[in-house]
């Protein structure tokens, strides 16, 4: 079995000589951002951040998906944040894709490597910083936390490689989940998972629910099915679907396919 791996976008911009053919698509049922098009002039410069450049993935929109923002980090050697999260009302998840983190929670030093993660509950005091010599790549979530009585959402480190994915049931162990967030405690209103697919396994049903997904594409390729779409992607490649929002997928190998997931969970729909 080969080692996971952890696509982390190329910058530059094309060739003037390139033609202007991708799969980008915006609907009111999904998103699908191609990695050919996480370019350097479409990034953003946040003011809590230094050494720093953001491609905002998913932000709240009329008529998109509506309960969180995501981002892909690309932080210098010495760059980072002292205070990252403007919001005391926010959580955050952070996944590292290439380079090494430090992030520091009430205290408490951590160095995230590939595949290393990080939830940060809403009102923690969190900083990161790259103090290695190469960029550090990372995927960042955030979503305003909905608190629960009874239940505290407590700071959760570590690597999904040394996470037991679970198999999906009937499927061989082909499609399986590997969950970082524990599932039964209803502290946490997200679910952040790395869903991994074998050569030509698939969800073969349309998933039609209520929770809003982010996915970004860690590795491999695959066919999509997005509400009456079949949209093709590859590691790099960015999604964002709406409450009910069909999907399904094949997955085109010749590697495992492989995705980080967003949805938000375990809360009452507010009227």
């Amino acid at each position: 079995m080969t080692d996971p791996s952890y696509y982390a976008p190329q910058t530059g911009l094309p060739p003037q000589s390139a033609l202007l053919t991708d799969r980008a698509i915006v609907t009111e049922a999904y998103t699908v951002i191609p990695r050919g098009v996480l370019r350097d002039i479409v990034t953003s410069v946040l003011p809590e951040w230094t050494g720093t450049r953001a491609w905002i993935l998913n932000r709240p929109v009329a008529g998109g998906a509506t309960t969180f923002a995501q981002y892909l980090m690309e932080v210098a050697p010495g760059g980072g944040s002292g205070a990252p999260e403007p919001q005391r009302e926010v959580e955050s998840f952070v996944f590292l894709l290439s380079g090494e983190l430090d992030v520091t929670i009430d205290g408490t030093a951590h160095t995230l490597t590939p595949g290393g993660f990080a939830y940060l509950p809403a009102g923690s005091d969190w900083q990161a910083e790259n103090r290695a010599e190469d960029l550090a790549k990372f995927q960042w979530i955030r979503k305003r936390y909905e608190p629960l009585a009874g239940h505290t959402a407590r700071a959760v480190v570590g690597n999904e490689r040394d996470v037991e994915p679970g198999a999906m049931p009937d499927t061989d162990n082909k499609w399986r989940t590997t969950r970082m967030l524990d599932v039964q405690d209803l502290a946490y209103d997200m679910h952040i998972n790395v869903v991994t697919f074998e050569p030509g396994a698939s969800i073969p049903f349309a998933e039609t629910h209520v929770m809003e997904h982010g996915l970004y594409v860690l590795e491999g390729k695959a066919v999509y099915r997005l509400n009456g779409d079949w949209v093709e992607v590859q590691e790099g490649d960015y999604m964002s679907l709406r409450a009910f929002c069909p999907q399904a997928c094949y997955a085109g190998g010749p590697t495992n396919f492989r995705y980080l997931l967003y949805k938000d969970v375990n809360r009452q729909i507010v009227l």
